[in-house]
């Protein structure tokens, strides 16, 4: 879908939502060895039933994934990601680090991500949840990983409008200078979409933000109505780590510096 990146974060303040005090994200990202991919789908089919496992998780996502990790309407049945939110940085740091749940996933994949995220900015609501900012709004060192998170709950009588907008601004995402990684993302086919995307730093991301086919599509989906719910999101990256052989050289060599 298309990626709202930086540019514009306006509106209701992070913490809005129902729930505003979650300040941290752990993501992970897992492509499936071939012998675990009906176990994976089994966990996307039981994750809206999964409570947070933690203390201080306040909500998780599990989310499927288009062809290839892309933005299409093929899904892939090996890929997977979850999405977790916490109200303390400590406590998702050791929930990457220990918990059962993230081992049964590395074990089970053949490539796999995670990472530590604290929003820089947010608006909007991911199923009435919202993120709140931990730290100011000053920008990141330029020399930070920044990530974006966008995510929509997509009008049904909407939807073709909205796809055929789609592919454009998705193919300039998977070319912007400075993209180090773009996933599609996804709790239900064609309706209920995210994109997350890695960038290099502040820059690259707002450059892309601002570029041709990615902005069309945003002003058309905010002049449309096409959600009924959104959540747009910026990150500081604190910490990646993981085993993903298909990254881009940029990529890898922070994956390397990580071992």
């Amino acid at each position: 879908m298309p990626e709202a990146g930086t540019a514009g974060i306006s509106g209701p303040r992070a913490g809005s939502g129902t729930d505003p005090t979650a300040t941290s994200v752990a993501l992970v990202l897992a492509v499936w060895r071939p012998a675990y991919i009906a176990w994976g789908l089994a966990q996307l089919m039981q994750g809206p039933l999964i409570q947070p496992a933690a203390p201080t998780m306040r909500w998780r996502k599990v989310l499927g994934s288009g062809h290839e990790g892309g933005f299409g309407l093929r899904p892939a049945w090996n890929r997977l990601g979850l999405f977790c939110a916490f109200d303390q940085t400590n406590s998702a740091r050791e929930w990457l680090a220990e918990s059962d749940e993230v081992a049964r996933w590395k074990d089970r994949a053949g490539q796999w991500l995670t990472f530590l995220l604290e929003p820089l900015a947010s608006r909007g609501s991911w199923s009435g949840h919202s993120l709140a900012v931990a730290q100011s709004d000053a920008a990141p060192p330029s020399d930070t990983m920044v990530a974006s998170l966008t995510r929509a709950s997509i009008r049904p009588h909407l939807a073709r409008r909205f796809w055929s907008l789609s592919p454009a601004a998705e193919v300039s995402l998977a070319q912007a200078p400075g993209c180090l990684l773009a996933v599609g993302l996804g709790e239900a086919p064609l309706l209920r979409q995210a994109t997350f995307s890695l960038w290099h730093d502040q820059p690259a991301m707002d450059a892309y933000a601002r570029s041709g086919a990615h902005l069309e599509a945003i002003r058309q989906a905010y002049s449309q109505g096409f959600f009924s719910e959104s959540m747009f999101t910026r990150f500081r990256v604190l910490e990646i780590g993981g085993h993903w052989p298909q990254a881009s050289p940029a990529l890898g060599e922070r994956l390397d510096s990580t071992v």
